[in-house]
């Protein structure tokens, strides 16, 4: 019997996740990877070191792949046209991936399909911005995004003046402005689609950020409105469907003051919003992506326990995190650690802790305390 063979392009963690979900099922992975040390490469057999940004790179990747994927969004859109010229599956394909690579694109788009967002438009200099900001009446603080390339609170700044809007135009591509929007708190609805058109939808989480960076995870999002909940679920499910994704979406939202839900950004890959679901529900984001990008049927995404709590974990002035495991397998035999076998340093994702159970108080101070101290900032 012959199983398929899954390009994955990045060999990051979401790579390396990706990889374990298909080793149940037999399905066999080749990695494009940026270095052989990369998270991905230390545990894919099949490794091709080389640059994404290479047409002729990409193509002799292909070579022997039944389909190809993707755990970060940056390979050019025309490179993506060529490798479907060619003959080869790329889910998701670059007409859908297209929008979570152009933040202008995206918007543009939802807001033809009627899913609400921020107040938005593309600004040319810092006068436009000034502009931008009195044309809604709120005026500054204003949000800029360079259009292209930001992650984890990189390339976006929140400007309180024309004097601060400066530094986004020196990138040299497009910037966006948005509204300052008054939330209640930050969710995200995760769905995988597959090419013949069967859809699921994970329980609406809650995501917590600090300096940018997602730190919490709560699924499902405590409190949240019956109503709002499905809401998310629905708009996240008709824009997987009209913008043709197929494999994981991740839509990001804002919950307002005064009860609406906006759509913040988008991601067609596994995401960090969804690693609560490799302990916490019946078939995991990773699992649903490798059986989205080979049109198998979807598994089941509801959750297994009443809560679940991912906790991302930073690295910072204690290296030797293997000497903490000991404390904290001990401390909580439930406990599931999942590390990414990056070097660590201050600030960096090198891995993530999942709790659950039915007590939410109890289940996130298990995942939080595990997180601190394997960081070294939690000593007891």
């Amino acid at each position: 019997m012959t199983f398929p063979v899954v390009g994955m392009v990045g060999g990051g963690q979401l790579a390396r996740m990706t990889h374990e979900a298909g080793i149940p099922l037999g399905i066999r992975f080749k990695l494009l990877s940026d270095t052989p040390q990369d998270s991905a490469a230390q545990v894919v057999s099949d490794v091709v070191v080389g640059d994404y940004r290479d047409l002729d790179t990409l193509r002799e990747f292909a070579r022997g792949c039944d389909v190809i994927t993707f755990d970060h969004e940056h390979v050019p859109t025309e490179h993506l046209r060529a490798l479907e010229a060619d003959g080869i599956p790329v889910r998701p394909g670059p007409d859908a991936l297209v929008h979570a690579q152009d933040k202008g694109v995206m918007r543009a788009k939802l807001v033809a399909i009627g899913i609400p967002c921020p107040r938005h438009r593309i600004v040319t200099d810092p006068a436009d911005v000034a502009a931008f900001a009195a044309e809604g009446g709120a005026g500054f603080p204003v949000v800029l995004k360079t259009v292209r390339g930001g992650y984890d609170g990189k390339g976006v700044w929140v400007v309180g003046s024309e004097a601060e809007a400066a530094a986004p135009f020196r990138a040299g591509v497009p910037v966006l402005a948005e509204e300052k929007v008054d939330y209640v708190r930050e969710l995200a609805a995760n769905v995988v689609r597959s090419p013949h058109g069967q859809a699921v939808a994970y329980p609406v989480v809650e995501s917590q950020q600090v300096d940018g960076v997602c730190d919490t995870v709560i699924a499902p999002a405590p409190g949240l409105d019956r109503g709002l909940a499905l809401k998310a679920e629905e708009m996240a499910l008709t824009i997987a469907k009209e913008l043709g994704v197929v494999g994981h979406l991740a839509v990001e939202l804002f919950e307002t003051r005064d009860g609406r839900i906006l759509v913040n950004e988008l991601a067609m890959r596994p995401h960090n919003s969804g690693h609560w679901s490799m302990d916490g529900a019946i078939t995991s984001q990773f699992a649903n992506h490798v059986r989205a990008v080979l049109d198998l049927p979807l598994g089941d995404p509801r959750p297994r326990a009443g809560w679940t709590v991912m906790v991302n974990v930073l690295g910072g002035d204690y290296p030797d995190m293997y000497s903490a495991y000991l404390h904290c397998m001990a401390r909580d035999p439930q406990l599931k650690i999942h590390m990414y076998g990056k070097d660590v340093k201050p600030g960096r994702k090198v891995g993530h802790v999942n709790t659950y159970g039915d007590d939410l108080d109890d289940v996130l101070e298990r995942a939080r305390h595990a997180a601190g101290y394997l960081r070294g900032t939690i000593t007891e």
